[in-house]
């Protein structure tokens, strides 16, 4: 199948990332999301970026502005999505939310249309298992911000076919980024690993051990990160870390993943990280 159409869903931090890096190559993209004010925004960011990349690159910022934004048809309407040759879907960590979105694209797509799952911690079986085309779904786990990382994580499911793992993987490196394919867990490997650290850095914060400022300051200078932790975990979102380490603790029934209760009452009071201004820092 020859892929010139992407779907994209969820038009939030990481949905309007991916957007931005599928039109930058040449792709037309169809940008769905419940919020016309969420398009708007995402439209606008995507511009103000590509506006800057252009300037910095000493191109013609309008021209090349307003012929890759053009090519993104940002709407409310799912069915939109029957144009898609492949699919990649971003909304919230929540499974009754994503388990509605696969039983409706599984109507609307076309047969063989690819469905990428971009997902920290649901696991992609359980996503292609409300489909009727297991083998062409698997999770494609891009960080933030998706424009500048070199590297996805790219997740078979149980019924992943090796033909859709290569389609995705040539996909990718279309964009630049190489996929790095690992088996179907809660979490993966990078999440099952990062989330783990930023909780527990919110745990030493909790305890008194370390000031947020503290605790990042040693991440950069001991370890050469390039964030910390809990500058990490803002610049995710605290819900999102939440709900990944939630879904982890359900999963393995571990008590190593049990959010800190720290974690719990900031997103309670909505000190989500940079998406609302405040979190471990002010924005």
């Amino acid at each position: 199948m020859t892929i010139r159409t992407i779907g994209v869903i969820g038009a939030g931090t990481i949905g309007r990332g991916v957007a931005q890096d599928f039109t930058q190559a040449g792709y037309d993209v169809v940008l769905i999301d419940v919020s016309k004010n969420q398009l708007d925004s995402a439209l606008r960011q995507i511009g103000d970026d590509l506006l800057l990349h252009s300037m910095f690159h000493s191109k013609s910022p309008t021209e090349e502005t307003g012929a890759v934004v053009g090519r993104v048809h940002a709407c409310t309407d799912i069915g939109e999505l029957g144009a898609a040759d492949f699919v990649v879907e971003n909304v919230t960590e929540n499974w009754d939310v994503k388990r509605e979105v696969y039983e409706k694209i599984d109507t609307i797509c076309r047969p063989g249309v690819i469905f990428g799952v971009n997902t920290s911690a649901i696991p992609i079986t359980r996503a292609a298992s409300v489909t009727t085309r297991p083998a062409d779904v698997l999770g494609l786990h891009f960080m933030n911000p998706v424009p500048l990382m070199g590297t996805v994580e790219v997740v078979k499911g149980h019924f992943t076919s090796e033909k859709t793992t290569d389609a995705a993987l040539g996909l990718l490196g279309t964009l630049g980024k190489e996929g790095i394919v690992v088996e179907d867990s809660p979490g993966f490997v990078t999440n099952r690993v990062l989330m783990l650290t930023i909780n527990e850095a919110i745990f030493c914060v909790q305890d008194q051990v370390a000031t947020a400022e503290q605790v990042d300051r040693m991440f950069k200078g001991c370890f050469g990160h390039k964030m910390g932790p809990l500058e990490t975990g803002d610049l995710i979102g605290l819900d999102t870390i939440l709900n990944s380490i939630t879904v982890m603790y359900e999963a393995f029934r571990d008590s190593k993943y049990r959010p800190a209760p720290l974690l719990v009452r900031m997103v309670d009071a909505g000190l989500l990280g940079q998406k609302t201004g405040q979190g471990f820092y002010t924005y």
